[in-house]
């Protein structure tokens, strides 16, 4: 049995009931025109500071994503560089950690794959492409990952409570989940 804590609970079902919004907005648009979340202002020009994080990001620096993060003991962040960070300490040294393995990098393109949500909880998934010297190596290399965000709106602020971001964006086998 999953046992959640009194913390974790409500972030919870935040989550769920963001994404029950977001179907139910896509089963009620099914037999319509097909339409997209309507993305407030205020949540587009976060989106657009989170891509300029990513920049930041890639040339060594996590102060963007700091800034961004909600600063709460809720929050979440997975990247592919180890296991998931809860609460403000553990993602800013994940945060710390990923802005270590880049540098001279820029921001090729974000496609959006799409928005959920509704009220103070939007859900946003993504594909960011990426071009950076990693670790040592004196070379260029182009990436991509899968990122899945979920905003809160915080008073008149909106801020990020979890980032997700892996490199799997093509098809693969079964036994990739292995690690092997």
């Amino acid at each position: 049995m999953i046992r959640f804590s009194n913390k974790t609970r409500p972030l919870l079902l935040g989550v769920a009931a963001v994404l029950s919004l977001g179907s139910v907005q896509a089963s009620a648009q099914a037999s319509s025109q097909p339409q997209s979340l309507k993305v407030p202002a205020a949540l587009e020009a976060t989106i657009a500071e989170s891509h300029e994080a990513l920049r930041k990001i890639l040339n060594g620096d996590p102060s963007g994503y700091a800034a961004l993060f909600a600063d709460r003991d809720d929050i979440t962040l997975g990247n592919p560089f180890g296991p998931f960070g809860k609460g403000r300490r553990e993602v800013l040294q994940r945060l710390n950690n990923a802005a270590t393995k880049y540098r001279d990098g820029t921001v090729v393109a974000v496609d959006r794959v799409a928005v959920y949500g509704n009220g103070d909880f939007v859900c946003l998934v993504e594909i960011e492409h990426d071009r950076a010297k990693l670790a040592n190596s004196p070379d260029y290399s182009e990436f991509a990952a899968r990122v899945t965000s979920l905003y809160e709106r915080i008073g008149d602020r909106w801020q990020l409570i979890h980032r997700h971001a892996d490199p799997i964006t093509t098809n693969r086998p079964a036994e990739s989940v292995l690690g092997k």
